[in-house]
């Protein structure tokens, strides 16, 4: 049986297709494109018609794709920045017309429970506890667990909406950048209040913030997920990297090579997220990885 997953999230929309097979399922295609529905979200509550523009192209593409594999069954899903518009029906109904079904629109919780299966998925017969996060554009995700998750809490604190929020210079002011920490370390502090994570945990990191910094980290001129899958970034990798980044202005930011065109605004806000998750949790490094949400919804749609 061949299955596809589309995750139409704040800041990009991404697919999956992969192919049942013994003990799981192999991988057929997996695309990204920065698309941006959640533009001006935070602020209008409601996404922008050329949001929904750039967003339906993409989908139309990845429905192609589809088509092409023969995919049997199809899941669309939305995420954070579809959760907080008020006219979510014109993406429900977009979406419905480019595949033929309506969307799922995922809480916090459902987004981080399949977040996890996929993280855990690839992790061999390692039984220890992990803590996942999950940088979206509109949301963050923390699950904690072991093959299960035990415990988790979504956070309004996506790298698109800390940099709608916080961060209007070019480069960000020192002003801008203490807000941000201030912001993000309230919000931090509630969740490690509410999140029992286990003792020794060792902290995952997922999704684009976290790939593009490992990508940026060894220098690679394109993104190469056989290369940042499971690569091990310190605190002091991502402190650095952070400083830097937050140092330059936009030109000179996008001129770096390997740092992807779509993540030049929202590479400061979401390295600093990162930081302050490490820091909240007394995390000394984290484990990148490439199995993520996408990965947990096509196994999801294997199991029905």
């Amino acid at each position: 049986m061949r299955v596809a997953a589309i995750d139409v999230g704040t800041n990009s929309t991404r697919l999956l297709v992969a192919q049942e097979q013994p003990g799981g399922f192999r991988s057929l295609d997996r695309r990204m494109t920065i698309t941006r529905l959640g533009e001006g979200v935070n602020e209008r509550r409601a996404l922008a018609p050329e949001a929904l523009k750039r967003t339906f192209s993409t989908i139309a593409d990845y429905a192609a794709v589809c088509g092409e594999y023969e995919v049997e069954r199809l899941r669309v899903t939305g995420t954070s920045a579809v959760r907080d518009a008020r006219n979510r029906n014109d993406f429900f109904d977009g979406v419905k017309r480019l595949t033929g079904q309506k969307p799922d629109l995922l809480s916090g919780d459902e987004e981080a429970r399949a977040t996890f299966r996929g993280v855990v998925s690839d992790l061999g017969s390692d039984t220890d506890p992990i803590l996942v996060v999950d940088i979206g554009g509109g949301s963050t995700e923390l699950v904690a667990g072991t093959d299960v998750p035990q415990d988790l809490v979504s956070l309004d604190i996506g790298c698109v909406r800390m940099l709608e929020k916080h961060l209007h210079s070019d480069p960000p002011t020192t002003e801008e950048l203490q807000a941000l920490r201030d912001d993000l370390a309230q919000e931090l502090a509630g969740a490690r209040s509410m999140l029992a994570v286990p003792p020794g945990a060792k902290l995952v990191g997922v999704a684009g913030t976290v790939t593009q910094l490992a990508t940026l980290k060894v220098g690679l001129p394109i993104y190469d997920p056989d290369v940042t899958h499971h690569m091990v970034m310190s605190h002091g990798d991502v402190r650095l990297l952070l400083k830097r980044l937050a140092s330059l202005p936009y030109e000179k930011r996008r001129r770096i090579k390997g740092l992807e065109a779509g993540r030049v605004d929202v590479i400061v806000p979401g390295a600093q997220i990162l930081l302050q998750v490490m820091e909240a949790f007394d995390a000394a490094e984290v484990l990148v990885s490439e199995k993520d949400i996408l990965d947990g919804l096509v196994m999801g749609l294997l199991d029905t």
